[in-house]
């Protein structure tokens, strides 16, 4: 399956959340088609993430398309809006862990994990940037940290930026386009529009009416 997920959706059930997670979504799917499958992300996105996930239906494609992250053959490009100007295109290229006392949290650190993020400015703005991100590696939260460390926190991130503001009822991160090789042999890519509340800010950029 390939899915679009919406923004404030988890991927899975959490404390406090057991219900509206797309996990849930996907095991209504399955029950209403008659099948018996578990739920299998092969890529995860953020609550506060919008964008395309892949869904792998049962355990052997589930570790095909393992096998194709690990050789980087899963390509995954974001969206995102970030706080400053970027005056030109760039990689990050620096460790992530978990933060030291936190569940949620994560940190750039040299004990962390290798995380590598790709960025290319697509359009800047006066005090704002439009980038393309491609993900070499897919640590938790890795765009988020790795703008924030670099000094452009993701604009609406509530945890590593500047919060959001009143209107905009998410962070400016978009799973935009996913691409595999099915287990057939074809190479498939899929696109997913921007969701309302990016667009809207975009909107607002490009007649300088910005109020954040």
């Amino acid at each position: 399956l390939v899915i679009n997920k919406p923004p404030n959706m988890p991927t899975h059930p959490s404390m406090g959340n057991y219900e509206n997670s797309l996990a849930n979504g996907v095991m209504y799917y399955y029950k209403s088609k008659g099948e018996e499958r578990v739920f299998r992300a092969v890529n995860r996105l953020d609550k506060d993430t919008s964008g395309l996930m892949a869904v792998a239906k049962n355990s052997y494609i589930h570790a095909r398309l393992g096998e194709e992250i690990q050789k980087k053959e899963l390509k995954r490009k974001y969206m995102c809006i970030v706080c400053g100007d970027v005056e030109r295109d760039g990689t990050v290229d620096a460790p992530i862990r978990r933060a030291d006392g936190s569940v949620i949290n994560r940190i750039v650190a040299p004990d962390g994990q290798r995380a590598v993020t790709h960025y290319r400015v697509i359009k800047r703005y006066r005090e704002y940037t439009l980038l393309e991100m491609e993900l070499e590696t897919g640590r938790t939260h890795q765009i988020r940290v790795h703008m924030a460390y670099i000094g452009h926190p993701v604009t609406g991130d509530e945890v590593y930026g500047n919060g959001s503001p009143k209107w905009l009822c998410g962070q400016c991160l978009h799973a935009k386009k996913i691409g595999f090789i099915h287990p057939d042999g074809r190479y498939m890519e899929f696109d997913s529009d921007l969701p309302d509340y990016f667009k809207k800010l975009l909107a607002n950029l490009e007649t300088q009416k910005t109020e954040i």
